[in-house]
């Protein structure tokens, strides 16, 4: 199982939007796909229709290890689609996992013992911050996907996150990589956001994405419907360019024999 942690500790850059709409177009490709949510907002949850009384068990038990991966996971009204939800536990997780051992792996401990071959990729969508919770997907990750809005303070974020995905590899996981950039909230009629995203390109180069997600309405109303914008209107510019967005993560998605080693 490929496993990708979407994540960037500056908050309303559309994390949580990615991560929903991207496993949707995973999942309509064709992939089993697990959604994990270790936002302690639970948003993603919320997004994808799974109501508070759906949710039993979390990502919080698991890392504290009350249940197993397996048992905290549940489907969603989308096919091959299944979520890992989030409750508002997680906000006291980072200070509980102090006293745990091995507390930046805990997450991955828990993806390792689980049942093998019952997903093909992993999503993990993180808090809008540098902390415990966001440090476990990074362990556990083989590779990182960063929304990035096209913003002027965007840059100066991108820059910290990419100094702790250097101690992460130091540290925890040599093998974490950054899968790409995604450029989000794109406005074409804003001369500043063409420039981010050209310094961005500059700086990163292939890393970037071609596919930038615009800023859509339709993408911001999908969550109070508890639906992905992908079935709330799969003809809006945000649902095409995920969707666009989908098939190049999967063009950059190693072969499956090269994970299992």
């Amino acid at each position: 199982m490929m496993r990708i942690a979407i994540a960037n500790q500056k908050g309303g850059v559309g994390k949580t939007t990615t991560a929903i709409n991207v496993a949707t177009a995973l999942a309509a490709t064709g992939h089993r796909t697990l959604l994990i949510d270790l936002d302690p907002q639970g948003n993603a949850s919320t997004g994808l229709g799974i109501t508070q009384a759906e949710r039993n068990r979390s990502s919080y038990d698991v890392l504290i290890g009350d249940c197993s991966a397996e048992d905290a996971v549940i489907p969603t009204r989308v096919p091959k689609l299944e979520i890992m939800p989030a409750t508002q536990d997680l906000s006291g997780a980072e200070i509980e996992l102090i006293d745990y051992e091995q507390r930046t792996h805990r997450l991955d401990k828990a993806l390792r013992e689980g049942e093998q071959g019952r997903w093909d990729i992993c999503l993990i969508d993180c808090p809008p911050s540098l902390g415990l919770l966001t440090i476990n997907a990074m362990v556990a990750a083989h590779a990182l996907l960063v929304p990035l809005q096209c913003e002027f303070f965007a840059l100066e974020g991108l820059s910290q996150l990419l100094q702790t995905v250097d101690r992460i590899r130091g540290r925890f996981n040599p093998g974490l990589s950054i899968m790409g950039v995604a450029l989000t909230m794109y406005d074409r009629r804003n001369r500043l956001t063409d420039q981010v995203a050209d310094d961005v390109r500059a700086c990163l180069g292939d890393v970037v994405f071609d596919t930038v997600i615009p800023r859509n309405v339709r993408l911001s109303e999908a969550p109070s419907h508890g639906m992905p914008a992908l079935i709330y209107d799969y003809r809006c510019a945000g649902s095409e360019a995920y969707m666009q967005l989908a098939r190049e993560l999967i063009g950059r998605l190693p072969q499956r024999e090269e994970i299992a080693a």
